[in-house]
């Protein structure tokens, strides 16, 4: 067995003896709490919101002992207009997840992330780096349905 496993999952105990003197029952107090903490702060927060960015609750350790978060964002659309993401990263590999889906108004589609090339029949997109503001950019492959509405999520790599 190695002691260097990344992903240990936290145990939180399912009793705990209190003991009846005060002082004692501080420190185990304490200990439960930051236990229950520990365990519940492990977890991916399931938030998406439009607008803002939140906190995913995943961790990154791209440099060794230097702990990164992923932010996450919803973009709605109506079009295939550019969508500014209005994120500010540093790096070209901080996207870590795109994806998205979108609908003609009959059926629901899946978006194809990670490509500016037109494909027969589908919709893409990528996220154009080349300027300060970050552009979410659609390409329509010949034969594509008509897109009405739809929705894309990012999560990227962030210091907070």
């Amino acid at each position: 067995m190695t002691n260097n496993i990344v992903n240990r999952d936290p145990y939180l105990r399912t009793t705990r003896e209190f003991p009846e003197e005060i002082h004692q029952l501080s420190i185990e107090s304490n200990r439960a709490y930051r236990d229950t903490a520990d365990c519940v702060n492990v977890r991916t927060i399931g938030l998406y919101p439009t607008g803002n960015p939140a906190i995913t609750g995943d961790q990154y350790f791209i440099t060794a002992g230097t702990k990164q978060q992923t932010l996450r964002q919803v973009y709605t659309f109506t079009n295939s207009s550019d969508i500014n993401t209005n994120v500010k990263i540093t790096n070209t590999l901080q996207f870590i997840r795109a994806f998205g889906s979108f609908t003609d108004g009959v059926n629901c589609y899946g978006l194809i992330y990670g490509t500016n090339t037109a494909i027969a029949g589908q919709i893409g997109f990528y996220i154009d780096l080349s300027t300060s503001i970050k552009k979410i950019k659609f390409t329509l492959g010949a034969g594509a349905p008509s897109l009405t509405s739809g929705m894309i999520v990012l999560e990227w790599l962030s210091a907070v």
